[in-house]
């Protein structure tokens, strides 16, 4: 029956697409309670990062994170393995590892069948299993569109936290995967898309990002987060300024999925990527580029568990090397761009 219910037709976003754009959620976050300190929260509220870490006093740190969104595939069971891979990830981006994860649904009852969120949590419970961890439970409400996730728990070393805003001048920067689910999947919801990239968008959106744990081990790697909704170049603004510096991007490194480029050429992109660039494309220099709207619109596109960015000191680059190639992400070895001195604009495309 799920195969007869294309569950995007329900929803008005899709996946990581459904963020609220950064500037509205700076608003949001903005509070001026003095909210009680603990010396072993580790990372909390005060930086941009993926996931809450507590130090536990013995060396190790506990990870806890959520997210949760609407559906960016049409197939029950998929939607289920990228929304779980999706919010796993923000532990691997600590340098983590996952430990257990409950389920968060809101499902319209009166619009779509039972059966399909039975799918949904099926599809959960298969990328669990392959992160070597339980799925213990959750909370399911009635809702007007369809919605998944999970709030997950890791463990790390105390030594091995990664976060988004500890990167260093002359820091190199990769990526573990390429861009474009955004585009792709918008061009499935209008149904536009070439069917033979529908299952490589789908595998890019259900692996997991495993190598995060590995990485965090790497002393060298100063600085990691995961690319999601709000693009790889909302993601690069918030590690270089985080961290005090701007950032160099060279666009001909990055690497993008097939059929993104012509979409875009077709106008066919997220509504995420608008709101995106809306809300810090003024921090962005395009003056070396020859095509400002391509490059934007590939590197403001919404990812949904996306690739994990990495920011390495240059002398450890042939160990992060050493690991792609372990990981199987041998397309990925060539760093993307740099960390500069900072200056008028937070990001420099080249």
């Amino acid at each position: 029956m799920s195969n007869d219910i294309k569950l995007t037709q329900f929803s008005h976003g899709a996946g990581c697409g459904c963020k609220i754009a950064p500037k509205v959620l700076e608003e949001i976050l903005f509070s001026e309670m003095v909210m009680p300190s603990s010396e072993r929260l580790l990372v909390g509220n005060e930086s941009k990062d993926d996931a809450a870490v507590y130090d536990l006093g013995d060396g190790t740190a506990v990870i806890s994170t959520t997210d949760f969104f609407m559906p960016i595939v049409d197939d029950a069971f998929d939607f289920g393995r990228i929304a779980s891979a999706n919010a796993i990830s923000d532990v691997y981006a600590m340098g983590g590892k996952p430990l257990i994860a409950i389920a968060v649904l809101g499902w319209p009852i009166d619009k779509i069948p039972a059966s399909v969120a039975q799918q949904v949590l099926e599809g959960a419970r298969s990328i669990c299993k392959e992160a070597g961890i339980p799925l213990a439970g959750g909370h399911s409400i009635d809702t007007q569109e369809p919605m998944f996730g999970l709030a997950v728990t890791g463990i790390v070393s105390t030594s091995a936290i990664k976060q988004n805003n500890k990167a260093q001048l002359g820091d190199l920067l990769f990526i573990t995967k390429p861009l474009g689910v955004g585009v792709l999947s918008t061009a499935q919801k209008r149904g536009v898309i070439d069917p033979a990239i529908l299952p490589v968008m789908v595998k890019q959106m259900s692996t997991l990002n495993k190598i995060g744990e590995e990485l965090g081990k790497i002393e060298g790697v100063h600085a990691m987060t995961d690319v999601t909704g709000f693009g790889l170049l909302g993601h690069s603004i918030e590690m270089a300024e985080g961290s005090g510096f701007s950032a160099e991007l060279n666009y001909d490194k990055v690497n993008v999925l097939p059929g993104v480029k012509e979409h875009i050429a077709n106008k066919v992109f997220a509504g995420g990527t608008t709101r995106n660039l809306n809300s810090y494309g003024f921090k962005v220099d395009y003056s070396n580029t020859t095509d400002e709207t391509e490059v934007s619109k590939v590197l403001a596109d919404p990812q949904t568990n996306g690739g994990i960015l990495v920011a390495v000191q240059p002398c450890f680059v042939e160990q992060v090397k050493e690991l792609f190639l372990k990981f199987g992400l041998d397309k990925f070895l060539e760093p993307i761009g740099q960390i500069v001195e900072k200056d008028e604009k937070v990001v420099y495309i080249k």
